[in-house]
């Protein structure tokens, strides 16, 4: 039995313990700091509704240590603001105070030389002040320094914002204090450094919202139009959940906002990729759920269509460039054949646009050009602009500037005009462009006979509605008929083994109602669409349990039958595997047939590697994950699943990436199931994609796993190149890359086909690795390919690799490059 004076010594023990506890709770809770109270290195402060915190903290894998602020509430620690991001701190002997001169400090405890510093100035009544300025965090993540007794603000973080736009945080300029407020985004994950991009308006004219890359334009949202930024049209959605405010006179312009409803928590961030992007907490997943992004396609980077021209990311040619009416390509080699429209459009030759019988036309629904260099004029209705236009011969075009109650204001543009971009007819602004009379004479005439045809057409339709009505009672109740029998077959499959026992480890695949799939993607929106194929649209939609969803709609006139989409149906739903891409669901109501997938933010892969501006976001560490990850997924299909699946169409635009980048091989309507003991099948109809099917299979029927092996290697190559196999270039030995690799291969300059947006940065040895195995796999002959299982453990392994053959559609005739464009064969 213990003694009562050693009962007591471990009462005390605990005694003492416990008020530790509470005094470390005590002075960690505290929001401010003053001149005999400073924070060190371990200590923390906490706002008052313990919302936010400020410490020091260490990023990513560095060592350094830096004074920041973070969400305190959160499990995971996302920080929001950065003192001394240009002056890390190599030891944990850190402490933030206030120094005699009142300044908020960070130095070392061994010595009062300020690492960072708030550096104020005080004036000379506020002076004797100094020892009661204190530092305290507000419940919005705002660090400010003031003088207690008077409230009065010295300093505050919201004037030095990082990479991160708050509620309530602003971004702007002030012209009379020359003071500027601006986001920047970090190095790296692991360095909050300045990075060089930028978000922040341009004090050149008409204020307009840029994003800049080392202080050249990256992504234009343009100007406030009285609504929203001209150039973010998804804004005026986005404002169901954000309330934002814009304040613009002749001393300063601000932006800021807010969120209706409190309980949800935002931010936006610029990040060291080039995307400005809005992320929102989801508590069902504790996790941070990207809301939105800019840029989101290659017509929102700056003038990627030149001067003079207009960017369509509806077009879903691989060229999303068209001049303007009445100008031409400047460089019309570049444009035509290498797809290049960088160059921008000119005026065409003998056009007379002063005082000969010019006029405008309307280019409907556009993100309007750069205001740069344009002329603001208040208070002028539309007619008045367009005099006040055709009055300059200098004037090139004209728009209304704020849109709000029928439009007023003028823009008029002077020079060449740049970066305007395609919107939907919902979403962009009319743009009224000069051209002479011959182009204006043709657009009227055009005008009248589309006029003229609409007539007809709501004839015709009117006098076909009554057929249509009653042939669509008899057609619904045949539709209804075949559904129920699809359905029920579908979910007989997806229940039962291939030996004909029942499968309990698939439910039945859920059936999502038209009108479900109408309210999550809003009719179809355009804004909504991902993509287009041969086989119809993709569209991004939001169940009302807040899941984002990707529905493919299939087009009525699509090649893909009802074979085609029960067969992506019953093997999408036994297919488990993490780099396949995973159905929720189908619809099959009315004319309608859909797949509902789960959603993928980052698009095709084809969208960054066959894209100029987007293919530098990948460097070589995640160009080989997602090379490795296509590999496991392809073996998965040939040998790990339950089934023996060949995809048959594999290629950039089937790779679909997650948040994370990860890829996931889509698009199951072409694949074909083999028996365990099936080696090869021949087909009468060839379907698939030019430039990634095997010899065999386009010339002959003939597919097996060794023609999905053909299409990996063909996608292995163009990773590494940053371009398509079907891309060509005038003087070149082979009209295609993998005949063109083949070429430096037996050269020894193989590491001359890797994309220069690399920057050199890679390993050269695992680099060349990849190209011999990309080799290896499009060999003419299917025998020498390797297997998929080869593949991957040549990808994870350094074992010595055999020598490639010649490849299939080799050939040295330099050939014309029109002639070898991707096509696909459906």
């Amino acid at each position: 039995m213990e003694s009562l004076e050693n009962l007591l010594c471990k009462m005390l023990v605990l005694h003492i313990y416990f008020l530790l506890l509470t005094f470390s709770f005590c002075s960690c809770s505290s929001d401010t700091i003053s001149i005999d109270k400073t924070l060190r290195d371990g200590e923390l402060l906490v706002s008052k509704s313990k919302t936010f915190a400020l410490g020091f903290f260490t990023p990513g894998k560095s060592a350094s240590r830096y004074v920041g602020i973070w969400y305190y509430n959160l499990p995971i620690q996302t920080v929001v603001w950065v003192a001394n991001r240009d002056a890390p701190i190599n030891d944990t002997s850190g402490i933030l105070s206030i120094d005699p001169n009142g300044n908020l400090v960070i130095h070392h405890n061994h010595s009062t030389i300020p690492i960072w510093s708030t550096d104020v100035s005080f004036p000379q009544s506020q002076r004797n002040s100094t020892n009661a300025v204190i530092a305290k965090l507000s419940d919005i993540a705002n660090l400010v320094l003031m003088i207690n007794n008077t409230k009065t603000v010295i300093w505050e973080s919201f004037d030095h914002p990082t990479d991160t736009l708050l509620p309530y945080l602003k971004i702007g300029f002030n012209r009379k204090t020359n003071q500027s407020w601006f986001l920047q985004s970090w190095k790296t994950d692991d360095d909050p450094g300045k990075g060089a991009f930028t978000v922040e308006f341009s004090t050149i004219g008409k204020p307009q919202l840029f994003m800049y890359n080392h202080n050249l334009p990256w992504w234009r949202a343009g100007h406030w139009n009285g609504e929203l930024f001209a150039g973010v049209p998804n804004m005026k959605r986005d404002m169901e959940t954000f309330n934002v405010s814009f304040v613009e006179d002749e001393n300063s312009v601000a932006i800021s906002y807010n969120m209706f409803d409190k309980s949800v928590i935002a931010r936006k961030v610029v990040n060291q990729s080039g995307f400005f992007q809005i992320f929102t907490w989801g508590n069902e997943k504790n996790q941070w759920n990207r809301f939105y992004s800019e840029p989101t396609d290659q017509c929102d980077n700056y003038g990627t269509c030149g001067s003079n021209s207009n960017c369509d990311p509806f077009n879903f040619d691989d060229f999303k460039c068209t001049c303007l009416l009445g100008f031409e390509p400047k460089f019309p080699r570049d444009w035509y054949e290498s797809r290049d429209g960088s160059g921008g459009c000119v005026r065409k030759k003998g056009a007379s646009i002063c005082g000969n019988g010019e006029g405008f036309i309307k280019v409907v629904s556009v993100k309007v050009a750069d205001i740069s260099g344009a002329v603001a004029i208040d208070g002028l209705s539309l007619e008045e602009c367009e005099k006040e236009c055709l009055r300059n011969c200098s004037c090139t075009a004209y728009a209304v500037a704020d849109v709000r109650n029928g439009g007023s204001g003028c823009l008029a543009w002077h020079g060449d005009l740049m970066d305007i971009q395609k919107l939907s007819s919902d979403q962009g602004q009319d743009l009224f462009l000069r051209v002479d009379k011959v182009e204006l004479a043709n657009y009227n005439k055009k005008s009248k006979g589309a006029l003229d045809k609409k007539r007809l057409a709501a004839i015709l339709v009117a006098s076909i509605v009554a057929i249509v009505i009653l042939l669509s009672c008899v057609n619904y109740m045949w539709k209804k008929k075949t559904k129920d029998k699809m359905m029920r077959q579908i979910n007989h499959d997806s229940s039962v083994e291939e030996n004909g026992a029942p499968n309990n480890r698939h439910p039945n695949l859920p059936f999502f109602s038209f009108k479900t799939i109408m309210t999550a993607t809003k009719n179809c929106d355009h804004k909504n669409k991902l993509g287009q194929g041969g086989f119809g649209s993709v569209y991004k939609g939001c169940l009302v349990n807040g899941q984002e969803i990707a529905v493919k709609r299939l087009s009525r006139d699509s090649g893909q039958g009802k074979v085609e989409f029960k067969n992506e149906i019953t093997l999408l739903v036994k297919l488990q595997h993490r780099n396949l891409v995973r159905l929720l669901g189908c619809c099959f109501e009315k004319e309608e047939r859909m797949l509902v997938y789960e959603y993928l933010p980052n698009k095709s892969l084809d969208f960054f590697i066959f894209d100029q501006n987007q293919r530098s976001s990948l460097d070589w560490v995640k160009r080989f994950e997602i090379i490795c990850g296509i590999a496991r997924g392809v073996l998965y299909l040939h040998q790990d699943s339950r089934l023996k699946i060949i995809h048959r169409d594999l290629k950039a635009s089937n790779v679909l990436l997650d948040a994370a980048m990860n890829p996931k091989i889509s698009d199951f309507g072409m694949a074909r199931i083999f028996g365990e003991d099936e080696i090869q099948a021949r087909t009468k109809r060839v379907v698939g994609t030019y430039g990634y099917m095997s010899p065999e299979y386009a010339m002959e029927g003939r597919y097996s796993t060794k023609s999905d092996v053909f299409s990996y290697g063909v996608l292995l190559l163009e990773i590494i190149a940053g371009k398509r196999n079907t891309h060509c270039e005038i003087g070149r030995d082979s009209p295609n890359l993998i005949g063109h690799v083949w070429t430096l291969w037996t050269e020894e300059r193989a590491l001359d086909i890797v994309d220069p947006a690399l920057n050199q940065s890679y390993p050269l040895d695992i680099v060349l690795r990849c190209i011999q195995i990309g080799l290896l796999c499009v060999q003419e002959n299917a025998i020498n390919r390797p297997s998929m299982l080869e593949i991957v453990f040549m990808l994870c392994n350094e074992t010595p690799l055999c020598p490639p053959q010649k490849p299939a559609f080799y050939s040295m005739a330099t050939m014309n490059c029109k002639n070898h464009q991707h096509q696909d064969l459906q």
